[in-house]
């Protein structure tokens, strides 16, 4: 079954009209360019709707959370600066001090697993290089690792080597958190990831089986040690597991 995207042409034009009428209400908080949707899918290279929206949160002096697998973000990099210096903080986070965050997303730091479990998204390699990027250039960046890929991204082999890249980077913050699937249906991510793990690591179909036989998430136990296994890492490579 093919892909459909659809396009909100009319998003830069609400966003305008909402944020206009937060700021004449003194009601700032922070816009996060995007959770359900990477805001830098192919389409925005022509588009450029993620630029104009910038545009608008630059016009009303909001702060901007940009959450991306896409090396496409450099390219709104003045806009994201002017943020970064003109926005309004609400009083409750104004030790945070920055207008903008950068998130890169990440499930895997290695080019084979994503074209399985990331396609079309910037291969990790070059994600990473843009993750230095966007450091260099000033900005406050970190690392929202998640979903971990049960077995394949979140071995003790493969954290650890994923911890010593982020403390090389020097990234600021790191998001971590365990995979959820859902449905049944053909395009239902549980349906997805199976069919995935079937074709791609079929020695590990019996495993995911039974992780989410009963629920859509991982078993307490796992979660637990992932958990644990984070706060590890974190203190061990003085790294923050949250963004303040």
């Amino acid at each position: 079954m093919a892909q459909q995207m659809s396009v909100k042409t009319n998003a830069v034009d609400l966003l305008h009209k909402q944020l206009k009428n937060r700021a004449r209400r003194n009601q700032f908080g922070f816009i996060t360019l995007a959770s359900a949707t990477d805001p830098y899918v192919k389409p925005e290279a022509e588009l450029q709707i993620t630029r104009k929206l910038l545009e608008v949160v630059l016009e009303h002096r909001f702060p901007v959370h940009m959450l991306t697998k896409s090396d496409l973000i450099t390219r709104d990099q003045d806009l994201l600066k002017a943020i970064d210096h003109r926005a309004i903080l609400p009083a409750d986070i104004k030790q945070l001090g920055r207008g903008a965050l950068i998130s890169f997303s990440f499930s895997t730091l290695q080019d084979h697993p994503a074209k399985i479990f990331e396609p079309g998204a910037t291969p990790p390699t070059k994600r990473l290089k843009t993750v230095k990027f966007m450091i260099d250039k000033g900005f406050k960046t970190g690392i929202s690792f998640m979903p971990q890929i049960p077995y394949i991204s979140d071995t003790g082999t493969a954290l650890e080597s994923a911890f010593l890249h982020f403390k090389e980077l020097e990234v600021e913050y790191v998001l971590p958190a365990t995979i959820t699937l859902f449905g049944s249906e053909k395009a239902d991510s549980k349906t997805l990831m199976l069919k995935a793990i079937e074709k791609h690591y079929p020695g590990l179909l019996l495993k995911y089986k039974r992780l989410f036989a009963n629920s859509h998430e991982l078993p307490y136990y796992y979660r637990k040690a992932f958990h644990q296994k984070m706060q590890e890492l974190a203190q061990k490579h003085q790294i923050k597991l949250s963004i303040l």
